[in-house]
């Protein structure tokens, strides 16, 4: 039986293309391992494993039984429902160390970086194992999306040189370029349910309790949502009953204007004034600046809630 390497819950590229690179690795060093993904591709990621030739990962719902890698997360609830029945080999990942525990040592490579590619790549030199083509292409894409094409407040030197390895190698040396273009297959709503676009990057935290939902659209121009954005503030309250969460964000960046519209559905609106220094006018915040839900909206939100 397989070993499985997978991301989180609504995977995003990094969560996807880690999964492939690290079980690629695993492969060369000897193991028998396949990566996963918990859910379908979303249009970027489809378009990066096209774009270098890649298969998708399969989609695995059940773990039960199985050795397991985790990538790009550890906490439970980003992981499969039966996480507990499975044996974790080890995690890699770019968050911080989320609530999962194992009952027996790990392999455990959590670096303060943007992107889990960025890990995963530095794996590879350190192993001794070159990088082929079109994994390399995948995670420089990964790192990109991660880091918002270095813009975010999350990169760093070790991302922006993992990149220059990456690109060398795949032979993509306008990043710029890439990036954009990914980020406009990205913006892309056009005929997407409203719910599916809610989800596309979205992420469950348990907050002293208190259950918070955020997701986020990475857009090149806000406008892109004018018309749509009434009926995405109505969902983000749907889910927000669904789940009988404290609250569900939803971060509309604009990459090009550095900054994020924050759609809110909360029990106590002052918990965001305080956390992001912005008090919501019907159920919106602009926020400058904020471009990463790791870095600058998680930790803020946790402190007030903690």
């Amino acid at each position: 039986m397989s070993t499985l390497v997978f991301g989180h819950k609504n995977p995003d590229t990094d969560s996807v293309c880690a999964a492939i690179a690290l079980a690629d690795l695993k492969k060369k060093l000897g193991e028998n391992i396949a990566p996963a993904m918990q859910g379908a591709l979303n249009p970027e990621s489809t378009f990066v494993l096209e774009k270098f030739g890649v298969a998708a990962p399969e989609v695995v719902t059940a773990y039960a039984g199985k050795d397991v890698y985790l990538v790009d997360h550890s906490d439970l609830s980003q992981s499969p429902d039966d996480l507990g029945e499975a044996n974790i080999l080890g995690i890699v990942d770019h968050h911080k160390l989320g609530d999962v525990t194992t009952g027996q040592p790990l392999e455990c490579w959590i670096w303060p970086v943007g992107c889990t590619c960025t890990v995963v790549a530095s794996m590879y030199k350190y192993f001794g194992i070159e990088i082929p083509k079109d994994i390399a292409g995948i995670m420089l894409c990964a790192i990109l999306s991660d880091t918002v094409i270095f813009k975010s407040a999350t990169c760093t030197d070790s991302d922006k040189k993992v990149c220059a390895e990456l690109s060398e190698i795949c032979g993509e040396s306008d990043l710029d370029a890439l990036g954009i273009e990914m980020f406009k297959v990205k913006s892309a709503v056009e005929g997407t349910p409203i719910r599916e676009l809610v989800f596309r990057d979205y992420k469950d935290f348990n907050m002293n309790g208190k259950g918070v939902g955020c997701g986020q659209l990475e857009l090149v121009d806000l406008s892109i949502v004018d018309g749509i954005k009434a009926d995405l503030e109505k969902d983000i309250v749907d889910l927000k009953a669904e789940k009988g969460h404290h609250t569900v964000l939803l971060m509309l960046t604009d990459i090009m204007q550095e900054g994020t519209e924050l759609l809110v559905a909360t029990d106590d609106e002052s918990v965001i004034e305080k956390a992001f220094g912005v008090k919501p006018v019907d159920g919106k915040a602009w926020l400058p600046g904020i471009m990463s839900r790791k870095k600058q909206i998680i930790p803020f939100l946790e402190k007030e809630l903690g």
